[in-house]
């Protein structure tokens, strides 16, 4: 069987833009792309107007917990992805990056995080077509 593509999300607080990429990564990729996300400055918990949004899209984050970057997390994915993360993120050579520019759902109503995570699923499926083509 042959390496299963991976990728990192991050974004500084965990708790949002990197935990609906996430979640829509794993959503619809199965088993066929290994998912991870991580922040710089791990928030408590995910957001509960991110909760609420990925709820009405079907997907259900309320039992994710925000995890911290770690150097082994860049290092063993393929594809990082930063979403207003900054400069805090290690880079390595060989590793595909791509910089995000999203609103942060960070204080925000559900209202105001739906085109956000509309936006992300967008560009999560983006992702999924260039990975299943390349591997």
């Amino acid at each position: 069987m042959p390496d299963l593509p991976s990728v990192l999300f991050v974004c500084v607080h965990n708790a949002g833009r990197s935990q609906m990429a996430a979640a829509f990564l794993t959503h619809l990729a199965g088993d066929h792309v290994q998912v991870r996300s991580a922040g710089s400055a791990p928030a408590a918990t995910v957001n509960p107007a991110v909760v609420a949004a990925m709820a009405e899209a079907g997907i259900d984050i309320s039992a994710e917990i925000p995890k911290v970057l770690t150097v082994d997390a860049v290092r063993s994915s393929d594809v990082v992805i930063t979403m207003g993360c900054g400069d805090t993120c290690p880079v390595f050579p060989g590793k595909r990056y791509l910089d995000w520019q999203l609103p942060d759902p960070a204080g925000q109503g559900v209202a105001a995080v739906r085109p956000i995570r509309d936006e992300i699923e967008r560009r999560v499926r983006d992702l999924l077509t260039e990975l299943t083509q390349t591997s």
